[in-house]
């Protein structure tokens, strides 16, 4: 609870924390949006594949033209100005940065400027959750021993879903459950860009007018990153996925409780600890009440009977036993609130969330029946969705993980619901993702409990 103070000092030293921006897109954008208003903050450089994008960006979400205006990096540290440009490696490489966000949600790019911050000895915040669930329990252990943090966006729901386990277990709770809200039925892991819109309540040319992306947008609705999400906060946190994935239960926030509890006692978890996702609609399609859309939740058990009694005394919303409680937020701001993992990184030398070991994986799943010869086309996309496995089940079945389900192409033939594997692929083993990814693979087949080394860039 001291960070603005901490950042205060540092502006009053003359010492901002210096961030470099790798992807300025609706993130990127909305991080743009508060950094200026953040005391203790520099961005001093943002890299954009189409800089003039960027700085449209820029002078949208309320930025001077002469503020990133910057001939060079170096300029931008020494006057306080920022720098656009193409050039994420000479970002990541410039003296003065400290801290550099990727922001690009492209898996490949993502680990490459992950281990391009190792060798730098650069903080790194991950906003790219996709790279963060392809490898992300391998690069932190890389961050670790370099000793630089690695971490969670705050403001994404990971990070947040990460925060209120940790308050859980920090204040002497058992975590029964964990997770977030999104809009669910069960055919929309169906769905395809061509069909997503009427999912929304949207014509095509009215998400075309607004600039929406329909296979990003269907990756939302499919499932996909439900599945990218939960697989990151097991990973994070050490709850661990249902055997057969997410079952959406349809529940508000005042169900929580009653809904998210083990089976035994009546609720619908396979397992005490485990990372699930509630749904905002009934499966007939009608809204729950109150939902949890945009909030994420932490159902949590009473050690007591005088717990239980402070559960009531205090007006928390139990199950009818009054054994488990809730704790939620009802919404998430995704960038306007990553500065907190920003100045986390710099000034405390600790994440906001973390992977600390390989529990859960987001592998790709046949939409359709695909026959060989097609090419995957990703997260959201026509072929394939993503569904959460345990990260065991994925090691033993050979599952192909969702983000790199894209640009490859089947050498056999796979039936609509069925997990690809790579063997159903034509992979390109010199892909440096794909080797990053294969040896995360092999070094948690060795030993399925070897997680990264704990200790921050602090210690």
């Amino acid at each position: 609870m001291n960070l603005a103070m901490k950042l205060r000092q540092r502006a009053e030293a003359g010492r901002p924390v210096r961030v470099g921006l790798i992807g300025a897109g609706k993130f990127g954008a909305m991080f743009l949006s508060q950094a200026p208003r953040t005391p203790g903050l520099h961005v001093a450089a943002v890299a954009d594949l189409a800089p003039a994008r960027a700085r449209d960006t820029m002078a949208r979400v309320g930025w001077p033209g002469e503020q990133y205006a910057a001939r060079t990096i170096a300029e931008a540290v020494a006057r306080g100005s920022t720098w656009v440009g193409e050039d994420a490696q000479g970002l990541i490489a410039a003296d003065g940065i400290e801290v550099v966000i990727d922001a690009t949600g492209h898996p490949p790019s993502g680990i490459r400027h992950a281990l391009a911050c190792c060798a730098r000895r650069k903080h790194i915040v991950m906003v790219n959750v996709e790279a963060d669930v392809l490898a992300g329990p391998l690069l932190a252990r890389r961050a670790a021993e370099a000793g630089i943090v690695y971490s969670m966006a705050y403001g994404d729901q990971p990070a947040l879903i990460a925060e209120l386990v940790d308050w859980a277990r920090a204040a002497g709770f058992a975590v029964m459950a964990a997770g977030k809200g999104t809009k669910y039925l069960p055919d929309y892991h169906a769905s395809t860009p061509d069909t997503v819109w009427r999912h929304y309540g949207l014509s095509a040319e009215e998400a075309r007018l607004g600039g929406m992306n329909p296979q990003m947008f269907n990756s939302f609705l499919d499932g996909t990153k439900s599945a990218i999400e939960m697989a990151a906060v097991a990973n994070a946190t050490g709850l661990t996925p249902a055997p057969d994935g997410l079952g959406f239960p349809a529940c508000g926030a005042d169900d929580l409780p009653r809904v998210l509890k083990p089976r035994e006692a009546g609720g619908v978890l396979a397992h005490r600890g485990q990372v699930e996702v509630v749904s905002s609609l009934e499966r007939d399609g009608r809204p729950v009440f109150r939902d949890l859309r945009w909030g994420v939740y932490v159902t949590f058990e009473a050690p007591s009977d005088y717990v239980r009694r402070c559960f009531a005394e205090y007006g928390l919303v139990t199950d009818p036993g009054g054994r488990y409680a809730a704790m939620y937020r009802p919404y998430h701001l995704i960038g306007l609130e990553l500065g907190i993992s920003v100045a986390s990184a710099a000034l405390r030398g600790e994440a906001t969330g973390c992977a600390t070991g390989f529990r859960g994986d987001a592998v790709a799943t046949a939409k359709r029946d695909l026959n060989a010869g097609e090419t995957l086309d990703g997260e959201g996309g026509y072929t394939a969705y993503g569904k959460l496995l345990p990260a065991a089940e994925s090691l033993a079945q050979g599952a192909l993980p969702i983000g790199l389900a894209h640009g490859v192409r089947l050498i056999r033939p796979v039936k609509q619901g069925a997990i690809l594997r790579w063997a159903d692929i034509a992979a390109d083993e010199g892909d440096p993702a794909v080797k990053i990814r294969r040896e995360m693979e092999a070094l948690f087949r060795r030993d399925p409990s070897d997680a990264p080394a704990k200790r921050s860039a602090a210690e």
